[in-house]
């Protein structure tokens, strides 16, 4: 598996080697020592599936506090653009974000550290996402990001066509709360 820096530091890419033969293919979508060996201490306690439409837009979410979640992504069906915003006030690329296409076909997935805001947008018919989180999932600390944010400016590659209510209900990148400082 390589571990892929990004743009901003702490969001990773990662190629997992994958062995194709003729039943398909077998890949290690995660291994605590391998990602001990790359410096990543993570205890996952909650994993997340959820099928997409084309043209879904989910996000852009995060949790505060003691609920605050890292987040490893993945697609086992399908192809989404995957983004992860900096929302550490004090972070040289605060505001700033990083963009992934993840597959059923590249099998890549992208590792989002607590302090990030994170959505998705369907590329194909539809798509069957996964992600394990670092903190289960709490209502009280959960925060959103409207996904149209002008200041942030996110391109999501899909004309959007379902995005639920309560993420039309989001703040303005501009009103989020001091949550994560650098």
């Amino acid at each position: 598996m390589k571990f892929i820096e990004t743009e901003i530091k702490d969001v990773i890419l990662l190629e997992p080697a994958v062995f194709p033969d003729g039943r398909g293919y077998f890949f290690e979508s995660y291994s605590e020592k391998k990602f001990k060996d790359a410096g990543l201490e993570i205890n996952f306690v909650q994993d997340n599936i959820s099928k997409s439409k084309k043209g879904t837009i989910r996000g852009l979410h995060y949790q505060v506090g003691g609920f605050a979640q890292g987040k490893l992504c993945e697609v086992l069906y399908g192809k989404v653009k995957d983004v992860a915003v900096d929302i550490r006030f004090g972070s040289p690329t605060f505001g700033k974000f990083v963009q992934a296409e993840l597959s059923d076909e590249n099998h890549n997935m992208i590792w989002i550290p607590p302090g990030f805001a994170h959505g998705f947008s369907v590329l194909s018919d539809e798509a069957i996402f996964h992600y394990k989180c670092t903190a289960q999932y709490s209502k009280k600390d959960e925060r959103s990001i409207i996904f149209n944010d002008s200041e942030l400016n996110i391109d999501w590659g899909v004309a959007y066509s379902a995005v639920s209510e309560k993420d039309l209900l989001s703040k303005k990148f501009s009103d989020i709360e001091k949550d994560f400082l650098y």
